[in-house]
Parts: structure tokens; C-alpha cells; sequence
């Protein structure tokens, strides 16, 4: 029997496949991510790309778990995500805080980051980022998962390809450089929370992400407003 139900797969795959470009392909991404974490029951998700330099960085991350796992490999350079990136391939581990192939991940994970797996997002005929699902215990991956994550790292290529057909380039890779750069105000200020109220790095951004729900406002702009700076400026359509 698969993990991933083939039905429920293809209604998605084709849900998403028709989204309207209108909706930004920021918004699309995230949305992407977040149906691969819910659908399919993962304990969460995420999606890195890579700077011009090729150093991978976090672009979404559906929770604070997800975060540490991403922001630790954007850390050490080093991973299953990042080895997905590297190697233009599938990468899984039944237990990275155990796995001996990156032995200074342990330290820095969510002690519910257990099981990762991690499949390359390419666009132009090469990997640009990677597609990224942890669950909170041990897992042996089968070959369902790996199929669906594939699937979905196809369609935010198709997202992307899409989304250069209506714009420049340049102005796509500033929306992308765009959203990173929110990821590093959000960072900034969980570090100055950390401090402040003795917090962990997984409270800090739990207590900000509430906050900014319960405010209607983005994560990005509270975040900035803690650190007493304004939110990076969105680029000009």
C-alpha cells in the first residue's frame, strides 16, 4: 500500500496547475508548499532556492520546526536538502538527528525534525532549489513520497517557467531576492526576541507568526517593526 494516495495527488497536481499568475508567484510558492505539508499529512515543509553563488537559502517554511531544519542546512551548508541541491537527485534519511552523514545538523534541529526528505526544484535544465518534507518521528520514505514530491517540485517549475512567460526575468528573480531578503528581517528579530525574553528559536517565531495573524498583518512587516526598522520595500511591478 502507498503513502500517498494517487487521487488525491492528481486533484491536487491539477488544482494547483491552474492557479492564476495573478496571484504572484511568491504566493503561489507558499501555496504550493503549504497544500504538500497538509494533503499528505507531513509534520511540515519546506522550500530552499539558491543564491547566484549557489548557496542555498530558505524561502518558505510551514512551521518553526521546518524552519530550524531549513535554517540550519542554510547555516552549515551542509544536509539532505542541500545534498539534493548538489546532487540533482532525491535525498532521504529515516533519522537525520542520528544520520552520520551530516553529524552537526543534530545540534541546531527541532527535536521533532526526525525523518527529512528532500527532492531538487530545476528550472533551465538544472537544479534551483530544493523541495523539502520532515515528519516528527523516524520514517522510512517508500516510493509514493518520493513520486509526489517529484510532482510537486514539476510544478513550481511550471510556476516559474509561467511566471517568466508574463514578466522580465529580472523583475521575477527581484519578487524571489525579494522574499529572501524578508527571511533575514524575520530572522534578525527572532534573534532580538530570543534575547530579550530568553526564548527559543522555535518560540520566538511561533510567538511572531501568531501575533501576526492575530494582527492581519505579514510576518515580515512585524517583524521589522520589532527591530524598529521598515519591512524591505517590495519591487516595483
Amino acid at each position: 500500500m502507498t503513502h500517498i494516495d494517487p487521487d488525491a495527488l492528481v486533484a491536487s497536481l491539477r488544482r494547483l496547475q491552474t492557479s492564476s499568475p495573478e496571484t504572484g508567484i511568491v504566493h503561489q510558492l507558499e501555496r504550493t508548499v503549504q497544500v504538500v505539508d497538509t494533503l499528505f499529512g507531513y509534520a511540515g515543509a519546506g522550500l530552499m532556492f539558491a543564491e547566484e553563488n549557489g548557496t542555498l537559502r530558505y524561502l518558505v517554511a510551514t512551521n518553526a520546526e521546518g524552519r530550524s531544519l531549513e535554517a540550519a542546512q542554510e547555516r552549515l551548508g551542509e544536509g539532505p536538502c542541500v545534498s539534493a541541491y548538489t546532487t540533482d537527485s532525491a535525498v532521504t534519511t529515516v533519522d537525520v538527528q542520528g544520520d552520520q552523514r551530516w553529524t552537526a545538523l543534530a545540534t541546531l534541529l527541532h527535536p521533532d525534525v526526525r525523518a527529512v526528505a528532500g527532492v531538487p526544484v530545476r528550472f533551465g535544465g538544472g537544479p534551483v532549489g530544493t523541495l523539502n518534507v520532515y515528519q516528527s518521528v523516524p520514517y522510512d520514505w517508500d516510493e509514493s513520497d518520493i513520486q509526489a514530491l517529484h510532482a510537486y517540485a514539476d510544478v513550481i517549475e511550471q510556476l516559474l517557467t509561467a511566471a517568466i512567460a508574463a514578466q522580465e526575468k529580472s523583475v521575477l528573480a527581484d519578487q524571489l531576492q525579494y522574499a529572501l531578503d524578508y527571511r533575514v528581517v524575520i530572522e534578525r528579530a527572532i534573534g532580538y526576541l530570543m534575547g530579550k525574553h530568553d526564548l527559543t528559536a522555535a518560540q520566538a517565531f511561533t510567538g511572531l507568526r501568531k501575533r501576526a495573524r492575530d494582527s492581519r498583518r505579514r510576518v515580515a512587516d512585524l517583524a521589522a517593526e520589532v527591530l524598529g526598522e521598515k519591512a524591505p520595500d517590495p519591487p516595483i511591478p
